[in-house]
C-alpha cells in the first residue's frame, strides 16, 4: 500500500489523476484533486509522472 499526498498549492485542477485512476482520485469542489480511496487498485507512479506540476506524490510501505 502506498501513502499519497497531493499539494494542493500546485494542483491545477487538470483532471489527469481522477481520468488515470478515477477509482482513487476526484476532483473536489474547489476543482482540486483530492483523494477518493487510497487503498484502490492505480499505477500510482505512472500518475505521478503524468501530473503536469508534479502535485501528487506517493510512498510506498
Amino acid at each position: 500500500m502506498s501513502k499519497i499526498k497531493i499539494d494542493e498549492n500546485l494542483c491545477i485542477g487538470c483532471h489527469t489523476c481522477a481520468s488515470l485512476c478515477e477509482q482513487t482520485f476526484e476532483i473536489g469542489k474547489k476543482g482540486k484533486a483530492k483523494i477518493k480511496n487510497e487503498k484502490a487498485e492505480c499505477d500510482l507512479d505512472n500518475v505521478e509522472q503524468a501530473c503536469p506540476v508534479q502535485a501528487i506524490k506517493h510512498e510506498k510501505s
